[in-house]
């Protein structure tokens, strides 16, 4: 669809702007929107050119293409840094607007019942392996038609790829803090510390979160929101984790305490039955730290059938895993409702 025109009007008697597509009257591109939005975002030309595959010379030509037709200067150039003008900044919300409802109508188009219909849903590492696989196999015994692409990565870069419409849905944690997502908590969870079997807390029932300064952490890495959620809950009882061990994945966190070469916290929502004989899960006394998943989309585009499909599983599953295992999972509206202390199993 890069072949379309727009044609941006200013209307002077109502004061305000409005865009029509035309087919012959003006020469703006829809791909030129879609430069300007990329440098928009990355403030940078070179690193916008980058995400549209396309050479920095182009893609600066195709700005000052758009600046002329339009006839205003949409970008201050300062060194390496575009940062956008007043001009800018209104054109931007247009712009964005623009290419969501052509992204919406290409894709309501496609979204025919009697094709096979696809969807690409993301997770954090620490929800994907254990809340994806169950949701997975019950859309596909449901919804035989429907092609669930699954994309395991951190929440900002699960963020992005909402925004960047890469994604229909993505499960993370929370807080987001973004205008233009949706955020629907699903489910609200302990956190709990792990330890091996053969380590000295492992045999202590109530365990102080101060406690825990002494010890070596094994963690996710700096991107993990897990981690970062971690060493905040660290410093609001006066101590900074010593981190001995930074891990790609919750297998090697659980690996690395099931050996007794640290402890670490993890969310109820990970344990499983093949940790019975190397690890040892407690809840903390006091204050219980805890962490909410919600399930983020689009305000502005299009939910397919297919999202709606696996939203609506989504839902039940929780739901029944709330009532069949409510040790387990905690349904994030009724755990709002209930805010008490938690024994230490």
């Amino acid at each position: 669809m890069g072949d379309l025109h727009l044609e941006y009007v200013h209307s002077r008697n109502r004061g305000n702007n409005r865009y029509l597509s035309n087919l012959s009257f003006s020469p703006m591109e829809l791909q030129q929107i879609r430069y300007f939005v990329a440098v928009a975002e990355t403030q940078n030309f070179t690193r916008a050119a980058e995400r549209c595959s396309v050479t920095q010379p182009s893609l600066s030509q195709q700005i000052i293409n758009l600046e002329k037709e339009l006839g205003h200067k949409f970008f201050h150039r300062l060194g390496r840094k575009a940062v956008l003008t007043e001009a800018g900044a209104t054109f931007l919300q247009r712009a964005r607007q623009i290419l969501a409802g052509v992204d919406d109508a290409t894709r309501e188009l496609s979204d025919n019942q009697v094709l096979e219909r696809r969807i690409q849903v993301g997770a954090i590492p620490t929800v994907a392996p254990y809340l994806l696989p169950p949701l997975i196999q019950r859309c596909r015994e449901e919804f035989p038609q429907l092609t669930i692409e699954v994309r395991e990565d951190f929440r900002s870069d699960l963020i992005r790829g909402i925004l960047d419409g890469e994604l229909d849905l993505a499960l993370t944690s929370l807080p987001v803090k973004e205008p233009q997502l949706s955020v629907e908590p699903i489910l609200k969870e302990p956190l709990l510390l792990v330890v091996g079997r053969q380590h000295p807390l492992a045999r202590t029932s109530q365990v102080t979160a101060k406690e825990l300064a002494d010890h070596t952490f094994a963690l996710l890495g700096n991107s993990s929101s897990l981690t970062h959620q971690i060493q905040r809950f660290c410093g609001d009882h006066d101590f900074e984790p010593r981190i001995g061990y930074r891990c790609a994945q919750i297998a090697t966190v659980k690996a690395l305490v099931g050996l007794g070469l640290g402890i670490s916290i993890l969310p109820q929502g990970c344990r499983s039955k093949d940790d019975d004989g190397s690890l040892v899960y407690r809840r903390l006394s006091g204050r219980q730290p805890e962490r909410e998943v919600a399930v983020l989309r689009h305000i502005q585009r299009y939910q397919s059938r297919g999202a709606e499909q696996f939203l609506r599983t989504l839902r039940s599953w929780v739901a029944e895993r709330d009532r069949d295992e409510p040790d387990l999972w905690e349904n994030a509206r009724v755990a709002a409702k209930a805010k008490g202390g938690d024994s230490t199993p």
